[in-house]
């Protein structure tokens, strides 16, 4: 069964919520790495970081491969392509706000100057 694009979303957005996880999508982003290779930074157990893994695998952000006796996990940014697309709905709202900011801030300098 094919996930919903807002059940896609929610898990990208869980699985990114946590600290941990974002820190072994960077490292992931560097090239694939095995399990224990992506805990060795870490202070948590091997079971630890697997969960983390877990969670970022059924998101979908990360895929594991066979090679071997070993399962190199691999980033997937397709997920984060998606919370791109959803972002940029809302890009017209930030331009116009940090143009408002960007109005008030030479207001304020205006005033300052006149006030020399």
């Amino acid at each position: 069964m094919m996930r919903s694009d807002d059940e896609k979303l929610d898990q990208t957005f869980a699985a990114l919520a946590n600290a941990t996880r974002r820190e072994i999508l960077a490292s992931l982003a560097e090239g694939e790495a095995t399990v224990n290779e992506l805990a060795e930074p870490f202070k948590m157990s091997l079971p630890a970081i697997s969960k983390h893994i877990k969670v970022l695998e059924r998101a979908g952000l990360i895929t594991r491969g066979q090679k071997a006796q070993y399962r190199p996990c691999t980033l997937d940014a397709t997920p984060l392509e998606e919370v791109s697309n959803w972002t940029e709905q809302y890009r017209h709202i930030w331009e116009a706000r940090f143009d408002q900011m960007d109005d008030y801030i030479n207001q304020l300098k205006d005033k300052e100057q006149n006030n020399e």
